[in-house]
């Protein structure tokens, strides 16, 4: 089979695709023919080697993808030979087969194309942790979603407005928010405005009639993390998901203290690890949604296999533009 490679540490050009063994399901696992693989933003942190948990090279990388079971191992409860999945692993979805635990293998509803569950791979799982666990959302609250033209904050506005809430999406390129609109965003917010310290918290409270966000969910970090703090309501929460702007922030917890506000993190695959029965009814839950017509990934776009650099690529200058997949000729 043919599988996208990390033979040293890099950019996404310095990987290629190559001949690689065919796995054989052990006790508990399934083998998965790989159609659609979810591309996501930490790829490029393992490809570089500056993610939190890197295998021992060479590895195939890849967190998700969707297919068709073609084999499974002992104990195997939650599929069988000729379901459509979705699955999560912790690396080797680049590929066209790979192995996966069984409890980590998620069958499709009947309408979902291969394309669409691997679009709502990573982000949906990601979004609704942030917004629901971390966050502690209720309906009618309203939730400022930074990185909006992201896949995590693509789904996460959607999340928002399928459960009720408001959605402020904050992005450095308001003039190509198509899919964030067609997410369902209320209003959008410039983080690319000049003095954003200042600007962003103009901006919420002008949609807000100076209310300000009951919760904020911030993949970007740096700058907008500080600001997004001001622009928290009375009793607000931030929930940290990522630092796609390259800086880590520092709080001040004096600052957490005389608003009365809360900063959390989030680090989903501790979820997938600690207790996968959890994680098994948040995807059931979002296949219900989708089902009902309240998600659904916006402005996805398909690559091959052999075009992985060229997707990966557009990841890094944040210009996807909505969700990117790529599909195998199987």
């Amino acid at each position: 089979m043919r599988a996208i490679v990390v033979r040293e540490f890099g950019p996404p050009a310095a990987m290629s695709i190559e001949d690689w063994p065919t796995p054989e399901p052990g006790p508990g696992q399934i083998r998965l023919d790989v159609r659609a693989i979810d591309v996501n933003y930490p790829d490029l942190l393992v490809i570089g080697g500056r993610y939190q948990i890197l295998p021992p090279r060479p590895f195939v990388p890849g967190k998700a993808a969707a297919g068709v079971v073609g084999a499974v191992g002992e104990a195997v409860r939650h599929c069988r030979p000729g379901d459509r999945v979705l699955v999560q692993v912790e690396h080797g979805a680049y590929a066209e087969q790979i192995l996966a635990a069984d409890q980590h293998a998620y069958v499709l509803p009947e309408a979902m194309s291969f394309t669409e569950a691997a679009a709502m791979g990573l982000a949906y799982q990601t979004a609704h942790f942030a917004l629901l666990d971390r966050g502690q959302f209720k309906a009618g609250e309203t939730v400022l979603v930074t990185g909006a033209g992201g896949a995590v904050g693509l789904a996460a506005i959607e999340l928002v407005k399928a459960l009720g809430g408001r959605a402020l999406a904050g992005t450095r390129q308001p003039g190509r928010g198509d899919a964030i609109r067609a997410a369902g965003a209320d209003a959008i917010i410039d983080l690319g405005a000049a003095e954003v310290r200042e600007a962003l918290r103009a901006q919420v409270h002008a949609a807000t009639d100076g209310h300000g966000a009951d919760l904020v969910l911030d993949p970007v970090g740096g700058e907008v993390f500080e600001a997004s703090l001001r622009a928290l309501a009375w009793r607000g929460r931030i929930v940290v998901i990522g630092f796609a702007a390259g800086r880590i922030p520092e709080v001040r917890a004096n600052y957490l203290l005389v608003k009365n506000i809360s900063a959390c993190g989030l680090q989903w695959s501790d979820y997938r690890d600690r207790d996968p029965d959890w994680v098994r009814r948040v995807q059931d839950q979002l296949f219900e949604l989708y089902q009902a017509g309240k998600l659904r990934p916006q402005m996805v776009r398909t690559f091959p296999m052999a075009r992985f650099a060229t997707a990966l690529d557009l990841v890094a200058r944040g210009e996807a533009g909505g969700k990117l997949v790529l599909t195998t000729d199987r």
